[in-house]
């Protein structure tokens, strides 16, 4: 059975051009323009994967999220042409699994869709180690508050990251066990195409792994890949 990806997107040029380079890589589609209409139809559907435009007419996507992932976990790619920082690493935290800028590339939109299905198949509900259904389930036990920049323990113990600090975690915490080299992490960090050596990076990971090791003593939570980036990944005691 094909998968259906659904086209949240009000501007009909962008969702059709979307909905052929969709049937191209096999996969099927369907197109709404108006926010009001995306929830019954998931809700009726279960399509296999939701791109999600943030400013649409009648909801917007952010609230969408918010109230899809109330009863459903489909993956979510957000689409948005919004340049508030703020605004992308809600949408992540609200449990949308990526975002892509406008203007975007749509061979770019498919191979992030094909990415993120093949991780869904590879790992089925329930097919998970342990420590993996521990991390996927509630990443970290962390509470990101976008607004203020802080970091929240269980115990209600709390850290103020700067900008950059909280946009690596952000990134990090929303998709758990993913791999992140650094280009991409640079990429998603600093958005005015400045250059940014690798050890810049590793440099603000450093100073948010000792953030993170104050909230959560004995639990490394974002870990080395060795020649390639980091993931974010509760242990705990496996």
């Amino acid at each position: 059975m094909t998968d259906t990806i659904l086209i949240v997107e009000d501007e009909p040029r962008l969702a059709a051009l979307l909905g052929d380079y969709l049937a191209a890589a096999g996969f099927a589609s369907h197109a709404i323009g108006d926010g009001r209409a995306v929830v019954p139809w998931v809700r009726a559907e279960h399509p296999a994967l939701v791109l999600l435009d943030l400013n649409l007419p009648g909801q917007d996507g952010l609230s969408i999220c918010r109230e899809l992932r109330g009863f459903s976990q489909v993956p979510i790619i957000m689409t948005t042409a919004r340049v508030d920082e703020i605004d992308r690493l809600l949408g992540l935290e609200l449990g949308a699994d990526d975002y892509v800028c406008k203007p975007y590339s749509p061979r770019e939109v498919v191979a992030r869709v094909k990415a993120i299905l093949r991780r869904r198949i590879a790992a089925p509900a329930g097919a998970q180690t342990p420590c993996h259904t521990k991390a996927q389930s509630d990443p970290g036990l962390l509470h990101l508050d976008p607004e203020t920049l802080r970091v929240r323990a269980p115990d209600g113990r709390e850290t103020e990251l700067t900008a950059v600090e909280f946009a690596l975690l952000a990134t990090l915490h929303a998709a758990p066990g993913r791999i992140f080299p650094r280009d991409r992490l640079m990429d998603r960090i600093y958005r005015d195409g400045r250059v940014v050596a690798d050890r810049t990076i590793d440099s603000h990971i450093k100073k948010l792994r000792r953030k993170l090791a104050d909230l959560l003593p004995g639990q490394e939570l974002i870990h080395s890949v060795y020649g390639v980036g980091y993931r974010f990944e509760q242990r705990g005691d496996c």
